[in-house]
């Protein structure tokens, strides 16, 4: 009696580096895929079979593993659904050797192999990866030599002031590669630059050509595309105004040549426009300091989708307040949506870091340090009454361990929490209070045993971040190694472990004053002495 024949998965792989021509009815992404499907029908007798789902790359490069159906391959192959990758050549897998060990890793992982149609071989034996080996050194030898050359071209061409493609700067004209000026548009040009000047704002400046219609460049690509004729921000007028096209110069790595095409701006009115932008550059470099401590940056949207940027006050003795505020409630925000009276909310950073923390805690491993909580936050979503968190469930659980135990967890915070592709979705109750124009969660949001909690956590969590830091007053041997703290959440917790130890007894033990808001002990106006801590909680001694 024959025996039956083990079916195996067959996914065909294809790729081509240039999108050109991939309009076309029949591509060339239609040709590999038809010459692999002939080859697996051909293997019919062995089992094989074809599986329906695409896997195209058309005009992605295969010197790297940035492709969105490569991931999507490897993905499947690590969830054990493919058996064999086809190919119509090995160039089309990958043109990198170090990439070529990585996928062939994954592929020996999973039992899978892979098949070229053109270049018969098998990766089930030395020699079949030996011969790998020298073709996709010659593949990534050809497309090293041939980038190289390309390069070399460019440099020469633009040293000799030609035009090489690219956007059109706004002023010129493309003509028979060469850049020719548009008169309407090079006024604009040197209007943008003497109005810089003017107004020493690349923000106001945006909202000035907003208002009177000024638009970047728009021209119509090889492709038939428009492109450009988009409102000017901040980023596109400070590189506008850096753009040493409009001197008559080309530009290649930090050099600049004479070009062929005329100048719009005179060198003094440029001159003076580029020491006006290194002035104001370290105001800009300092808010993006002030940002990078702000955990939730880029991971906290309001209600209408929009991010929530952070954004910073002052107050007495020059106390800077942190707060996320909707991005159509800060500047630039106001410039894009052209509204007398735009929708967004403006929330206490430290209070919805401090909430967040609070109730999200208990999701990570005991062995954990606390700030990972906001590494393994994806999106929160804040509406009038809650925070809709999206976390990666792979932040917070080891491998291989149990699912249904973090899901538990979960549904203590929020009974409907649930698991929705690899991600942990709950809703948590932060109902706010309006003090002034800030909108922020209340100081009570926590029932007393909680808030009790949360007192406790911030003392133990002082403790553990002085050991690291090797500064715990418990281990006084250490101190010679001391570090310094890294980070502004760091700095604000070491402090509570230094509190009277009355007072962090009174915060272990639960017997501290019903109502003593967790801000407060965060407080840079707590004093040093210890009488003076227990005036300012409002504890006395014996507390």
């Amino acid at each position: 009696m024959t025996e039956a024949k083990t079916k195996c998965r067959c996914a065909i792989y294809t790729r081509k580096s240039t999108d050109e021509g991939l309009e076309q009815n029949f591509n060339s992404l239609d040709a590999q895929r038809a010459a692999c499907e002939a080859y697996i029908l051909s293997q019919a007798g062995e089992g094989w079979e074809c599986l329906p789902q695409f896997y195209d790359d058309g005009g992605w490069s295969g010197g790297n593993m940035e492709r969105p159906a490569l991931k999507a391959l490897l993905d499947e192959i690590s969830k054990g659904q493919v058996d064999i990758v086809v190919v119509y050549k090995v160039d089309r897998l990958t043109r990198s050797l170090t990439d070529f060990a990585r996928i062939v890793d994954t592929f020996d992982q999973n039992k899978a192999s892979f098949v070229s149609v053109t270049q018969a071989f098998s990766t089930t034996n030395s020699m079949g990866r030996l011969t790998l080996n020298v073709l996709l050194s010659f593949a990534q030898f050809e497309r090293e030599v041939t980038g190289e050359r390309i390069r070399d071209k460019i440099a020469a061409s633009k040293a000799r002031g030609i035009w090489m493609g690219g956007s059109i700067p706004k002023g010129y004209d493309l003509g028979d590669r060469k850049l020719l000026v548009n008169p309407a548009e090079a006024g604009q040009v040197r209007r943008i630059f003497q109005r810089y000047l003017e107004l020493n704002s690349l923000i106001t400046l945006a909202k000035g050509l907003d208002e009177d219609n000024i638009r970047s460049k728009q021209w119509t690509a090889r492709s038939g595309k428009e492109r450009g004729g988009y409102r000017f921000g901040p980023s596109g007028l400070s590189y506008l105004l850096r753009n040493r096209i409009y001197l008559g110069e080309t530009t290649h790595k930090d050099k600049s040549y004479p070009g062929e095409h005329d100048a719009i701006i005179d060198v003094d009115l440029f001159q003076q426009v580029q020491d006006r932008l290194a002035s104001n550059r370290h105001k800009f470099v300092n808010r993006r300091t002030r940002s990078a401590a702000c955990p939730l940056q880029n991971k906290i949207f309001d209600a209408q989708g929009q991010p929530m940027r952070p954004s910073f006050g002052y107050g007495r003795g020059k106390k800077i307040y942190r707060y996320y505020v909707s991005d159509t409630l800060l500047p630039l925000g106001k410039v894009k949506a052209r509204s007398a009276t735009p929708l967004g909310d403006r929330l206490s950073a430290e209070r919805v870091e401090r909430f967040v923390q609070a109730q999200l805690g208990c999701l990570l491993n005991k062995d954990c340090p606390e700030p990972e909580i906001f590494d393994a936050i994806k999106r929160i979503t804040f509406s009038a009454t809650t925070l809709t968190v999206t976390m990666d469930v792979a932040g917070l659980i080891e491998a291989n361990a149990c699912h249904d135990t973090l899901l538990a967890k979960a549904h203590q915070i929020d009974p409907a929490a649930k698991m929705i592709e690899g991600e942990l979705v709950l809703s948590l109750d932060a109902c706010p209070v309006r003090r002034g124009k800030t909108l922020r969660s209340k100081d009570r949001f926590l029932d007393k045993p909680e808030q009790r909690a949360a007192l406790a956590e911030l003392v133990r969590t002082s403790h553990r971040k002085l050991k690291e830091l090797n500064a715990s007053p418990l281990y006084p041997a250490a101190h010679e190694q001391m570090l310094t703290p890294m980070n502004e959440w760091t700095r604000e917790r070491i402090a509570i472990g230094l509190l009277a130890p009355d007072i962090q007894k009174a915060l272990l033990t639960g017997t501290a004053p019903l109502g003593l808001d967790p801000e407060k002990l965060l407080s840079r106006d707590m004093p040093l002495d210890w009488e003076g801590q227990r005036k300012f909680l409002e504890m006395n001694s014996a507390a």
